[in-house]
């Protein structure tokens, strides 16, 4: 007679949730977002579209800060749309789902209302290799801007991001588990996974994977240049002396540090307009 197997975490877990928990920080994203757009514009931003979206999480913090911030979130993944509306939409209340839509559809083809604030986040762009293409998706992003819009980004680098190479954080019920498993000099292409690994010894591997470009600094800089933004300003991350851990803190540079692993958001305004 067959044993019944015993379940496993992992068996329960949702990737999803583990992704946001271990990934995501939407509260002080969304704050750097409203206070860097205040600071340049001296006035507060109020409608924001999130590109690859995901499960919309971002948006839907940006909504509940509020009563006239409105949000759209744009991804091509249907089912994780779905989860967005279950999990981040649907307990939001009827005021605050009013103000955010969810738009299946193609970052590169979508049309949208101009938004003061387009943020691609999570080295999400980064899954358009070409530079004809990411130039492309970059004008979309100018012109679904308001006159004196932002653009936000992020990247990371650093000379541990071109090895083959597994970082492990610990959380709670779970360790996340980030697993860059090859990069490719000739093509700029990287594979990473995410695992999320349980006390029993059960995981989730991989819980999600990718083959970006790795995009540089320059690069990016030089393309939302051509496709119409002034002034790119990068915000490197910056990290407590004492614990040598990420304070959650981002200043700008014209030169960053030459670490092990940075992180930095791009800020890009819309050229000609005026602060």
């Amino acid at each position: 007679m067959a044993t019944r197997r015993k379940p496993r975490l992992a068996d329960h877990a949702d990737r999803h949730d583990l992704y946001q928990r271990a990934v995501q920080a939407a509260e002080p994203e969304c704050e750097f977002i409203a206070d860097t757009f205040k600071r340049l514009r001296r006035r507060p931003a109020r409608s924001l579209r999130e590109d690859f979206c995901g499960t919309a999480l971002v948006a839907a913090e940006w909504v509940r800060r509020g009563r006239t911030n409105s949000a759209i979130g744009v991804d091509l993944d249907g089912e994780v749309l779905a989860w967005g509306q279950e999990h981040n939409i649907a307990p939001l209340t009827p005021g605050q789902q009013g103000r955010i839509r969810l738009i299946e559809q193609d970052v590169r083809t979508v049309r949208t209302p101009p938004a003061d604030v387009v943020l691609a986040m999570n080295f999400s762009y980064w899954l358009i290799k070409d530079r004809p293409g990411l130039l492309h998706y970059f004008r979309r992003v100018q012109r679904a801007l308001v006159a004196d819009g932002v653009f936000f980004l992020d990247a990371f680098g650093g000379y541990d991001s071109y090895k083959v190479i597994t970082e492990r954080t610990k959380h709670k019920g779970f360790t996340y588990v980030w697993r860059q498993a090859a990069y490719h000099p000739v093509t700029g292409e990287c594979e990473c996974h995410i695992d999320f690994r349980f006390k029993d010894g059960s995981a989730l591997r991989p819980a999600f994977s990718y083959t970006w470009r790795m995009w540089t600094l320059p690069e990016i800089r030089e393309l939302l240049a051509e496709a119409g933004f002034g002034p790119v300003t990068v915000y490197f991350q910056a990290f407590d002396e004492d614990s040598g851990e990420p304070n959650g803190e981002f200043y700008p540079t014209t030169t960053g540090e030459p670490d092990a692993g940075w992180l930095a958001y791009l800020v890009a305004e819309k050229a000609g307009a005026s602060g």
